[in-house]
């Protein structure tokens, strides 16, 4: 199995074959960098979790090498945070049970560029070997530019699938901008409750990020229970924790389908409802 750079890892925490490990993935998971998918992906990793016939399959793109770091980590090199954090991810893995971890290691740089087809070869790649009925990606709206950068290039792996096997559920979900801005309607609220102390031990193993200064264990915890509080005003909490996400499946549909256009109509969406709401209740002298 060849990928495009040599320090790609496969890890397979239950030790089960390679070939295996990636024909059993039902839920794929495609994040930018380590801890992505711990924070956005929960919904799919606790689908999964001790399922004998459901696996979440994790691939994260970046080394980490570029990560911010203070603290005990602030004389840390790029070498040694890109293999710090890799261990991290490992960890991550083994405490959920992942099926199989890949990590392609590229460089934000390589990633960041959309002339450099590496990312997208590589993750046609694992497509060809898994075929997840479900899939959990960064949003095109994310702010974050690796982040963008990374679900583009998934979308346009997942593209090249002939129509018959492409998963039957795309989820972009928020990470570095929170999708409360979509209409309701257009909203998918991911469930991630009932495992409080799964979910703070697989965020709470990036000791280099949290230690090293930024808490996305607290901010992960209370994101979700915000968005649950938050998500209806005029009814009680059906869940006790949500993750939005945008539903990228028709893109995947319809490979020629714009992608800017299909995220500008849900901000113009957004737009028009405020605009309708400040009028409809503008007093006037």
């Amino acid at each position: 199995m060849t990928f495009s750079t040599p320090q790609t890892s496969i890890f397979i925490p239950d030790g089960t074959s390679v070939e295996s490990a990636f024909k059993r993935i039902s839920h794929l998971g495609v994040g930018a960098h380590q801890d992505d998918l711990e924070i956005m992906a929960f919904h799919g990793i606790l689908e999964c979790f001790r399922k004998p016939d459901l696996w979440f399959g994790a691939v994260t793109c970046t080394s980490g090498g570029g990560s911010p770091r203070s603290g005990p980590y602030a004389g840390y090199s790029d070498e040694d945070m890109a293999k710090l954090r890799r261990s991290e991810q490992e960890k991550a893995a083994s405490i959920g049970e992942y099926g199989i971890l890949i990590q392609l290691n590229h460089t934000s740089a390589v990633v960041k560029d959309p002339r450099n087809p590496a990312l997208t070869d590589d993750l046609d790649r694992i497509l060809s070997l898994c075929r997840p009925s479900v899939v959990y990606a960064h949003n095109p709206a994310d702010k974050h530019e690796t982040h963008v950068s990374t679900v583009m290039a998934l979308l346009a792996a997942l593209r090249r699938l002939p129509a018959g096997t492409r998963p039957g559920r795309v989820y972009g979900c928020e990470v570095w901008r929170s999708l409360d801005w979509l209409a309701d309607e257009d909203k998918v609220p991911l469930d991630v409750g009932g495992r409080d102390h799964l979910a703070a031990g697989l965020v709470g193993v990036y000791d280099s990020q949290i230690a090293g200064g930024k808490r996305y264990d607290l901010a992960t915890l209370g994101r979700r229970r915000a968005n649950a509080s938050y998500f209806q005003s005029h009814g009680t909490d059906e869940s006790e924790q949500l993750w939005f996400a945008m539903d990228l499946t028709p893109l995947v549909a319809d490979p020629t389908r714009d992608i800017a256009g299909f995220v500008l109509d849900h901000i113009d969406k957004f737009r028009t409802d405020v605009a309708a709401k400040i009028k409809a209740h503008l007093r006037t002298r």
